[in-house]
């Protein structure tokens, strides 16, 4: 699977911009604050309706507009040509918009699944370092490449733990009648079969990450290259997956009581967390600014390598990572990456992107895309327009 053709419109700095792309590696350069990272965001967007900058949509569109567009063909494979053209607006404060082959999708989510990416940016280093949600969000996002539907799950889950925690906040200082214990024993119901589902979705997914994670790992870290991933759950977990649900509402039934008294709700997927280890120590604390990279690394391409593993060709997107690694590392990094059908980079400085990854080369300054002189860049990919 490769982006073919990339089309925005009001899309952050970019007004119109029109690119042609190939299979292979592409590296968009240019100085910080040109737009070069605005448009792998793009592809990012369309494959997740996320991004890994920002939380909300209303800084994807361009500054005194109301809407942005984001435009991608698709094509299946190298030696597979069928083609999707997808398609997304964007507006902020209403509902997006998206459609496939310029039909119209009952739902935006309808579009997931379309177009898959694994996106590796500075910000990852937070899974690392970060608080858990960091973490949690790492793995829920791959949770959702391979099962689309799943972020409907999450986003219901969410939901229910928002309006149990407002329950919960208004009997703060107050005995529970019989009406309030029935109505906080639905949203347990609710929170069990929603949370029960992500969960065990999670733990599957973490169970066969781990081993390519670990072989990435050992790939990009010179010494010490040895790492383990493991979940952190609020109850312990069961041996067999078919009690996970009944292990869950009993831990909810032991903690009613102190979730009374602090109006919250304290267990399920929510309050969970990823523990890594690099050898024998955790790495939050303990790693080295190399090593966290390299783990950081090590995730999103054992990512990659697990959707691969599924029969799912991701587009693979390095933005703005080769500046923060050593060179041992920009070369083992650069020699992993050129296992995907299509790379995307982002780099300042074009001797930050090894040798390795030659490829197409566009100049990004001010939002115009031009095609480098060098000999890189393939015919194909000449026709780009930007305003």
């Amino acid at each position: 699977m490769f982006v073919a053709r990339l089309e925005l419109h009001q899309f952050r700095n970019y007004a119109e911009a029109d690119v042609r792309l190939a299979p292979g590696v592409t590296i968009f350069q240019g100085a910080n604050g040109q737009g070069k990272t605005n448009l792998v965001e793009a592809v990012e967007y369309l494959s997740r309706l996320g991004s890994h900058r920002v939380s909300t949509d209303a800084p994807l569109v361009q500054f005194g507009t109301e809407q942005a567009v984001i435009r991608a063909e698709v094509l299946a494979g190298r030696d597979d040509s069928r083609r999707l053209l997808l398609e997304l607006e964007i507006n902020p404060g209403r509902a997006n918009r998206a459609r496939i082959n310029r039909a119209a999708l009952p739902r935006t989510h309808d579009l997931l699944g379309a177009l898959r990416t694994v996106v590796f940016s500075p910000e990852d280093l937070t899974v690392v370092k970060g608080d858990p949600a960091a973490r949690r969000g790492f793995l829920d996002d791959l949770v959702i490449s391979r099962w689309p539907r799943m972020l409907g799950v999450k986003q219901d889950y969410d939901k229910v733990v928002r309006q149990r925690n407002a329950l919960l906040k208004s009997l703060l200082g107050t005995r529970p009648d019989a009406e309030a214990e029935f109505t906080i024993e639905i949203w347990d119901a609710q929170l069990v079969t929603l949370g029960s589902e992500l969960l065990a979705a999670r733990l599957d997914t973490l169970a066969e990450l781990r081993a390519p994670a670990a072989a990435s790992y050992a790939a990009i870290a010179p010494v010490n290259n040895q790492i383990d991933v493991s979940y952190r759950c609020g109850f312990e977990l069961p041996d067999d997956p078919a009690e996970l649900a009944s292990t869950f509402a009993a831990s909810l039934a032991e903690r009613r009581r102190e979730e009374l008294a602090r109006g919250l709700t304290l267990v399920g997927p929510h309050r969970d967390d990823l523990m890594l280890s690099i050898g024998e120590l955790p790495a939050r604390g303990y790693a080295s600014h190399g090593e966290s990279w390299s783990l950081a690394l090590a995730l999103r391409l054992g990512a990659f390598d697990l959707l691969r593993a599924d029969g799912i060709e991701a587009v693979l997107i390095l933005d703005d990572v080769f500046s923060e690694l050593d060179a041992t590392r920009r070369e083992r990094l650069a020699l992993a990456a050129r296992q995907a059908e299509q790379v995307l980079v982002t780099a300042a400085v074009a001797s930050d992107v090894p040798e390795q990854l030659s490829g197409a080369r566009f100049e990004v300054q001010a939002g115009r895309i031009t095609p480098s002189a060098g000999p890189a860049t393939r015919p194909e990919q000449a026709d780009v327009r930007a305003s």
